[in-house]
């Protein structure tokens, strides 16, 4: 891509960012209009609060929200809606492990989410107790899990959603590696025994005992394809290959299965509305309507897997096009609130009321408006949806973050040794999480390089980037930077790479070696006493105000860095931002590259995910100017 039409597809993005900043999102309208019904708690049909799956699904889109946003309200929201349930020994109001019901393990995840922002123990432990339910959950024969104990032998597809995604975030946090197989297994087992061979759709049901009524007596599977069924089992594919290891023999197998299902799904959609119906099957069934929640799950089921590269890209269009469809449809303002229609209400197998899984017990179940089900869904799809424009920016392109010459470790909650401290894992406040999820947004592949970096390391990568080199202070035994990496570095950024160098303050980085490779590019990291030295929360302390015509930062006009390392500079580095005298960030083109250096971590979570600084301090959107300047650089 030349450097005009990259300048072209930068302005059509910033022109669309612009528009959006303007008025809210569909996204955003939905979630307050959730945000309004459920304030504090989880009520639902007038019943008391209790712990729901129906809450799980709708906070995990207001979390996407957060993600997308940093606006701290949404933040706020998830966690008081889980303290609402949680105590502080890690117990679950209102949750009974002994029902050995699998809907009540899917707020799992929005509980590690909260651990893995905040480090509160006491939401590990809360997942700890649904993890310990797993462990215990009855099995069919083949060692597929019940769906709840009152359902001897029967998966259904929903259960698929409620634990696994829940099962492979905790496994990977926790190291157990051999969990993976079993997840993976449910995935395999439920699919075997429920797919159909003529449509490729799975049944809602399957009955490994053959007993239940509802049952086939030959295959034991219930008699319909029910959407949101589907919907559940196709977002748990893609949620949980978002977690799962590469080098599992079984990814692909579960990839496999995720590209015949999508497949399927396709292949039932309306072709005039591009939704799908209730019954996916039969759209000409008398009764048969198109429903919202299972329509929305496919969105963000296929948009995402075209964005972690596990279907093919042109399955994008089955997304867009159902996209529109629901807007059209089921999205209406009325009293300035957006409300969303047409999602059914509960759809199930066996109980009392006995509910046979015909066609005709499916279609009676009530059609509601803004179900939380659905609300969630929609907010999931909404999320995908609304960043594939950004997405186009830096397409195909990498940025591989260093993790030798900064590679501090510490002892996880489960003893395990793991690395710490400005990496793209971590999300509490020392991690790089915010920063790599707006790498992504634009495209940009995020890795991480634990070993040397050298010529062939840095092989078919766009920008390398390096925070905080160590010293003994920080790692006993500190990787420095030596003169084989330096010469590999400048080599690599003089045939067109883009480097990050991300220093610290005085007595918190290790200078010598850094400034060895710094100097190459004319650019010299000062060891003086660091500027913006924050007491307590003085803002205006750390706040550097950014003139109008910047040429990296086009939108954010205040920033907050704490302890600075002014940087000197002579040819052919520059400085490109400036404040009372001192040079905070320089950038030096040499041969085809560019270097970008300032004298701080500075984007790390604390000071870009909105839940400390004040609004008008405008990190976040620092961020993405940086990101889309860097995109730029990447011309070659």
């Amino acid at each position: 891509m030349n450097k005009r039409i990259l300048a072209i597809l930068f302005f059509s993005i910033f022109f669309y960012e612009g528009a959006n900043a303007q008025g809210e999102k569909c996204s955003e309208k939905l979630a307050a209009t959730a945000m309004h019904l459920w304030k504090d708690s989880f009520a639902l049909d007038g019943k008391p609060a209790k712990w729901t799956y129906d809450q799980g699904v709708l906070l995990e889109g207001i979390e996407g929200l957060w993600l997308s946003t940093a606006d701290k309200k949404y933040f706020d929201y998830i966690k008081n809606s889980m303290d609402f349930f949680v105590k502080e020994d890690g117990s679950i109001s209102t949750y009974k492990q002994s029902d050995y019901n699998i809907d009540n393990i899917k707020n799992g995840r929005i509980l590690l989410f909260l651990y893995r922002v905040t480090g509160k123990e006491k939401y590990w432990k809360a997942a700890t107790h649904l993890r310990e339910q797993l462990y215990k959950q009855p099995r069919t024969i083949e060692g597929g899990f019940w769906h709840k104990k009152i359902y001897p032998n029967q998966m259904w597809l929903d259960g698929l959603y409620m634990g696994e995604p829940f099962y492979a975030e905790y496994a990977m946090l926790a190291h157990d590696s051999a969990a993976f197989d079993d997840i993976a297994n449910q995935f395999i087992l439920i699919e075997k025994n429920a797919r159909d061979s003529k449509t490729g759709l799975l049944y809602h049901g399957w009955d490994a005992s053959k007993e239940m009524d509802w049952a086939n007596k030959q295959t034991g599977n219930s008699p319909n394809f029910w959407a949101r069924a589907v919907g559940w089992y196709v977002v748990a594919l893609v949620d949980v290959l978002e977690n799962f290891p590469d080098n599992n023999p079984k990814r692909q197998e579960l990839v496999q299965i995720l590209n015949r299902l999508v497949t399927a799904i396709a292949n039932v959609q309306d072709t005039n509305t591009g939704l799908w119906y209730d019954i996916m099957d039969k759209p000409a069934e008398k009764g048969n309507y198109l429903e919202a929640s299972a329509s929305s799950m496919f969105v963000y089921a296929i948009a995402k897997a075209v964005r972690l590269n596990l279907i093919p890209q042109n399955k994008i269009s089955i997304a867009k096009k159902a996209y529109s469809g629901i807007v059209k449809k089921f999205i209406k303002t009325e009293n300035g609130q957006t409300n969303l229609y047409g999602t059914v209400k509960v759809s199930g197998l066996g109980g009392k009321p006995y509910r046979d899984g015909s066609i005709a017990y499916y279609l009676k179940e009530p059609v509601i408006v803004n179900d939380p089900k659905g609300m969630g869904a929609f907010i999931l799809a909404a999320n995908e949806m609304e960043i594939l424009p950004t997405l186009q920016l830096g397409k195909g392109k990498t940025i591989l973050l260093d993790g030798f010459f900064n590679h501090e470790t510490t002892t996880d909650i489960t003893g395990a040794k793991v690395q710490t401290h400005y990496i793209w894992s971590e999300m509490d406040n020392g991690g790089y999480s915010f920063l790599r999820n707006i790498f992504n947004k634009y495209g940009i592949k995020t890795e991480l390089l634990t070993t040397s970096v050298n010529k062939e390391s840095l092989k078919n990568v766009d920008i390398y980037f390096i925070i905080d080199p160590d010293w003994p202070k920080e790692n006993p035994n500190p990787n420095y930077i030596m003169p084989d990496n330096i010469d590999a570095i400048y080599n690599w950024v003089k045939e067109g790479g883009v480097l990050l160098m991300f220093s610290n303050d005085s007595g918190n980085v290790e200078f010598p070696h850094y400034n060895q490779l710094a100097e190459k590019f004319g650019i010299h990291f000062n060891e003086n006493n660091p500027r913006n030295l924050v007491k307590a929360n003085n803002y205006p302390t750390g706040t550097i105000n950014i003139a109008g015509g910047n040429k990296i930062f086009k939108t954010a006009k205040n920033i907050y860095i704490k302890e600075i390392s002014t940087i000197s500079v002579k040819a052919p580095a520059t400085a490109a931002l400036t404040d009372k005298g001192d040079i905070i960030i320089a950038v030096s083109k040499v041969g085809k590259g560019t270097v970008f250096a300032i004298g701080d971590p500075w984007l790390y979570n604390e000071y870009l995910d909105g839940r400390k600084l004040p609004t008008y301090l405008e990190n976040f959107q620092a961020a993405n100017d940086l990101v889309k300047w860097l995109i730029i650089e990447t011309k070659h």
